[in-house]
């Protein structure tokens, strides 16, 4: 097969990326259905933008999404990547092209993550993902009474994010760091709610 695609390892099945957006996940009405417990009804995302193919794990799922094992929010992706949804295992083919290129592109703009990253990220951009614009991101306390963790952690894990999406020093840190997460498509409401509900479902 030439064009994008995932093949998954267990039975050799391919999936064909031909359209601008592709879902994966183990409920209805996905493009990907993989029927295992450890996939979320709504998992990931795989988007095309011109030669490019990326993966946004959609923060709905405690096993998250990884490539070539370690966990992501959002990746580029190239030829051979392995690909896993909880663990459900398939490998990217037909993107031979420009590969160089993507490589650049993956360093540049999609910053590796962790699980736990993620999960900072969305606690962040809750508020203005549930409500107006310009609604002022979680406070560390916020995001600490959230995730269950202490507010020294997750400032620990506000300064990793400053340097991996190159939020310089100054005024509205975090408010910058949200714009450039939502902006790049990391962290998104949930699909079809009015609330904007970004709640984990499994």
């Amino acid at each position: 097969m030439d064009t994008p695609h995932l093949r998954l390892e267990e039975n050799g099945e391919s999936f064909a990326l031909l359209d601008p957006l592709t879902t994966v996940g183990r409920g209805e009405g996905v493009d990907i259905a993989l029927a295992d417990p450890s996939v979320s009804r709504l998992h990931a995302e795989i988007i095309r933008r011109g030669p490019h193919v990326y993966v946004c794990d959609l923060g709905l799922s405690a096993n998250g999404t990884r490539v070539n094992g370690r966990p992501v929010g959002k990746r580029v992706l190239v030829e051979g990547d392995v690909l896993s949804f909880g663990t459900v295992r398939s490998r990217v083919g037909g993107l031979v092209a420009q590969v160089d290129d993507t490589v650049e592109l993956r360093r540049i703009s999609a910053p590796d993550l962790t699980r736990r990253e993620v999960e900072v990220l969305t606690a962040l951009c809750r508020p203005s993902l549930q409500q107006d614009a310009f609604v002022a991101p979680a406070t560390a306390h916020d995001i600490a009474d959230e995730l269950v963790v202490t507010e020294a952690a997750v400032k620990q894990h506000l300064l990793r994010l400053y340097q991996k999406f190159r939020i310089a020093e100054g005024v509205n840190r975090r408010t910058r760091l949200a714009n450039e997460v939502i902006s790049a498509g990391v962290v998104r409401p949930l699909p079809g709610d009015g609330e904007g509900d970004m709640s984990r479902a499994s």
